[in-house]
Formats: C-alpha cells, structure tokens, sequence
C-alpha cells in the first residue's frame, strides 16, 4: 500500500517539478503554483497574527447573515406610495423581461401593513417591529440601495459570502484569517454559529475555505450542548496520551511536509494542535452563564439554550478573545406568505422579535466595551423580497417572492459613518434609483476595511489571482459609507 501511494505521488505534476531539478525550470515554475511567502511564513503556524498591508479599520467581524431574505419594504424601505397602490395591479413597466422564483402572471402590488417612523438624529424612517434596533440607528449606516445577480437562496448566499454562485470559492471570514491570521492561538480564526434550526440554503461552503488551505475554514460551534462536536477525548483518553499521540503525528507529518511540501500538511499539523488547545479555551469562551445577569438580559439570552440571541453575546465574547470573524446564520426569513409562520402580518413580527433585540444589544455592548471601533457588525440577508404580493397558489396569506434588484442591509463599526442613511429605491421600492451599492461593492469595501487592497489581495490557484471580488474590478469600494 505504501508503495502504491509513493508511485501515485511520483505522477503528480507537482512532484515531477520538484525533482526536476532544485535550481532548474520546474522549481522556478513551482515557485509560481505557490502563494508568495505562503510556505516560509506558513510552516510554523497558519494563524500566526499579521499585520496587512495597509492602513486597517477594524480587526475583526461579526456577520449577522438573515438567511431566507427579510422584506426590506416591511423593515426599513418606507414606500408610501406603495401603500397608497396597495393591492392594484403591478404596473407592465416593472414585469416586462423580469423572472421571479414563485410569482406568476400579473401579481398585485403589496403595501407595507407595518406602521413606520422616523427615529434618531440621523430621521431614519424604521418600522415598528424593530424597536430595539430604532434606539441604534445612529451608530449605524443603512444601506437601502443593495443589489445583486442572484434571486435563489443558495447561489444567492454562496456569491454574498464567497464571491461565487457555485460551491467551491473561499469565503469572506477565511480570506480575513488568511491574510491577517488571528490573535488567539487558542481559538479558531473564524468562528460560525447558527439559529433557526437549519443551516444556511447554500450550505457549510458559505463558510467553506475553497482553494484556500483548509485551516483557514469556518469553524462550526454550538451555543448548547458541547460546543464543537468531536473535538474532545474519547472516553478512555487521558490529555496526556492525547497530547503523546499528536506528538508522533506531528513528527510524521513534518516528516511528509518535508518531502513532498504539500500545504495541506501544513493544515493539517496546524489544526491537529488548535483542536487540542481548544479543548481548553472553548468551553471557556463559549459560557455565557459567566456574564452579568444585567448583560444576559440586555440581549435577551438564555444560558444553555441554542438561539440568535446567545449567539450574539458569544459573538461579541469571541471577537473579544482575538477571534477574527464571527459568522451568524439565522434561518427563517423567506417569508413568502404560503401559510401563518411565514405571512407578513404573523410570521414577520415573531421572527423580529427573536433577532431585534440581540442585534442591537450586540451594537450596544461592543460600543460601551470600546469594541465597537475595531469591530465591524454587518446585518442583512442575501437579496430583498418583491414590492408585489406573491400570492401563491392563491394563498390569501401576505408575502413578497425573491427580488434581486434592491434590497437593505445594516452596518455599525470600524471605519464607518454614523447615523447615515445611504443610497435610495424608486417610489415603489423596486429598483435602486440612487448610490447602487452591489454585493461586489461590499466584499470589496469590507476588505478595505480589514486594510486590504481588494484588487490585489488574492490567491495563486490553477494559474488564475483568485479574489474575493472576481476576476473583473467591477467591485467598488463604497468611500460614501466610510468615515
């Protein structure tokens, strides 16, 4: 068997070039299959902490991703002149050459049941089932001019979060432990929590490393129950005899790293030591019974429990101890109006209740920590929902289908503007008619802000610069949002 393994890496392209001489061709053409510096600064530790190349904002990321898609028109996106039109047909203007996911024929327009006002210094105009978040909007920008190519879940969430529609690319949080590492040794670069109960349409690729080294991956954690699953000794195995067995692997792997050189062996010594430093520091870091009983109720938490609101306080709990980014997937906003728990007079306001409170107690309590500086906090969904009512099947519950053509999102941090209402959509809220901001657009101003070049910062992978924001420089870093 051996023996069949050291044939099969003999055939392998890289191999052929390392033994085709240390100084001739085929080593220089190695040196070009190899991200720059990646295998001298990378042999010791993936995760050491670096300094990136240019000026940086912020330190670390807390991503509160909407799964599912709330109605922006039902939230932020105020449209008196839809409610005005409520339930008239949707005028040919708007359907003409457009394709929706569920809506068929010519549908009725849908104006917002929710009562609106406008809160803060800022006058931002705010629906009445954010109460929470209408006492933040001044440590916020408000961006409801968002757009992008995608109005299916899955492609949608995979090209927010990764760049790319199709499963496979690096997503956001493992290009920001790529290029800066992490402050904690003990604790995983990029860290994922989910509520909802489901994961995300576009599955665990959305915070899947792609070509990327794996270690640089999302790490899956749980807010209830043992934080991350298989991480610990089996019974029967001391930390000790742990700590013996990963010795001789490391001393195997450094042995196969040495003549082969492959990175993935890299990874593999790298998080082969995390997973047992974690055994530690996680169960530490992930307890919340340890918060005052002041700051578990200002975010509405429940030590033990699994939900968005302990996801939140652990969020903030991570980015405190180093973590780069912090990934938060809560499921249940598709609200199509097929039935009572999705319509927008039932369905919405209970899924509200379960997020408002926590996303702003999260603004909330980095600010009071002075994290808030060196903090980004992004809260959005993958597209925005339609002005029209879907009426599906003839359901007379309320709901919006997909709509890729606007929709908003939130931020609050590092870097930032505050109290800024940025960007517009037409009087029925179905196109951007000011300050487009794509999703390009935000990768890329999300890694100016970690003080990166988004032009530049890539990956060498199959002879392409990979990036973040794709092959074209279509993505533009959005300086009206910026501080």
């Amino acid at each position: 068997m051996n023996l069949r393994l050291e044939h099969a890496r003999a055939q392998t392209r890289r191999e052929f070039l390392t033994r085709s001489g240390k100084l001739g061709l085929g080593a220089m053409a190695l040196q070009h299959l190899i991200p720059s510096g990646f295998a001298a600064s990378q042999s010791v530790n993936p995760l050491l902490p670096k300094t990136p190349p240019l000026p940086s904002k912020i330190k670390s990321v807390i991503y509160l991703s909407m799964s599912g898609a709330p109605p922006q028109h039902d939230l932020f996106d105020w449209k008196p002149e839809l409610v005005k039109h409520h339930m008239q047909d949707c005028p040919e203007q708007f359907l003409k050459g457009q394709s929706f996911a569920f809506i068929k024929g010519t549908p009725k327009l849908l104006g917002t049941q929710a009562k609106f006002a406008q809160y803060g210094q800022s006058g931002a105009w705010v629906s009445e089932h954010l109460p929470h978040f209408q006492k933040i909007v001044d440590d916020t920008v408000i961006i409801r001019s968002m757009n992008t190519t995608q109005f299916n879940h899955a492609p949608a969430e995979l090209f927010l979060h990764t760049g790319n529609m199709f499963a496979g690319s690096a997503s956001m949080g493992a290009w920001a432990t790529y290029g800066l590492g992490s402050e904690n040794q003990d604790l995983p670069g990029f860290v994922v929590l989910l509520s909802g109960g489901t994961d995300p349409t576009g599955g665990k690729a959305t915070w899947g490393s792609g070509f990327l080294p794996s270690v640089y991956q999302g790490v899956q954690c749980r807010a209830a129950g043992e934080p991350i699953l298989y991480a610990n000794n089996p019974d029967g195995m001391t930390r000790a005899t742990r700590r013996d067995s990963l010795d001789a692997l490391k001393t195997l792997n450094e042995a196969e790293e040495k003549q082969f050189g492959d990175p993935e062996t890299v990874t593999r010594i790298a998080q082969y030591e995390l997973a047992f430093r974690m055994q530690m520091a996680v169960p530490e870091v992930m307890n919340i019974a340890k918060e005052t009983p002041e700051t578990i109720e200002m975010y509405g938490a429940k030590p033990g429990e699994a939900s968005f609101a302990n996801n939140c306080l652990l969020a903030r709990r991570l980015v405190e101890q180093g973590v780069r980014y912090v990934q938060l997937f809560d499921w249940g906003w598709d609200m199509h109006g097929t039935g009572k728990d999705n319509d927008l007079l039932g369905g919405l306001p209970n899924k509200c209740k379960q997020v408002d409170q926590a996303s702003a107690a999260l603004v909330q309590d980095l600010k009071q920590r002075g994290l808030l500086d060196s903090t980004l906090v992004i809260w959005g969904g993958e597209f925005g929902r339609t002005p029209m009512n879907e009426a599906r099947g003839g359901s007379t519950f309320l709901g919006r289908d997909h709509h890729p053509h606007s929709f908003t999102l939130w931020m609050a941090g590092g870097g930032l503007r505050k109290g800024l209402n940025f960007g517009a959509t037409d009087e029925l809220g179905y196109f951007v008619s000011q300050d487009k901001v794509t999703v390009r657009d935000l990768q890329a101003t999300i890694m100016h802000l970690f003080g990166f070049d988004p032009y530049k910062f890539s990956y060498r992978y199959q002879g392409l610069n990979n990036r973040l924001i794709g092959p074209s420089n279509e993505g533009q870093i959005v300086k009206g949002i910026l501080a």
